[in-house]
């Protein structure tokens, strides 16, 4: 048997779709995907990059999520964070914690916290 980690999910709020887009397409690069027609109606929007699919989920009673946080592994860091910062984002390094890694944490629009990581 064997698993794997199909796609991840983001909530933001009702409306948050221009944001979304911005941020996770024009910020990082992620190419938005159409969601199916099914799931459309509920808003929200999809996008992949590589073997990434994260999914903007509207939430109607929306929260960040400030603790949980998908890890997101890529090999250009240093440039992401760049773009990051760039876009007004605020980067905070953490790379004592785990060995072996480097990364960091950033805040999306909505402040659902988000994890970029790579082997150091």
């Amino acid at each position: 048997m064997s698993w794997s980690l199909d796609h991840v999910q983001v909530a933001i709020p009702p409306g948050g779709e221009p944001e979304a887009r911005a941020f996770y397409g024009g910020v990082l690069g992620l190419i938005e995907v159409p969601k199916p027609l099914a799931l459309a109606a509920r808003g929200g929007c999809w996008f992949v990059r590589d073997d990434l699919e994260l999914h903007c989920g509207v939430e109607d009673s929306f929260v960040p999520a400030r603790k949980a946080h998908p890890g997101i592994s890529v090999d250009e860091l240093d440039a992401i964070a760049v773009s990051l910062e760039a876009a007004g984002a605020s980067v905070v390094w953490d790379e004592a914690t785990i060995e072996g890694r480097r990364r960091f944490h950033v805040l999306d629009p909505f402040g659902n916290r988000l994890e970029f990581l790579t082997d150091a």
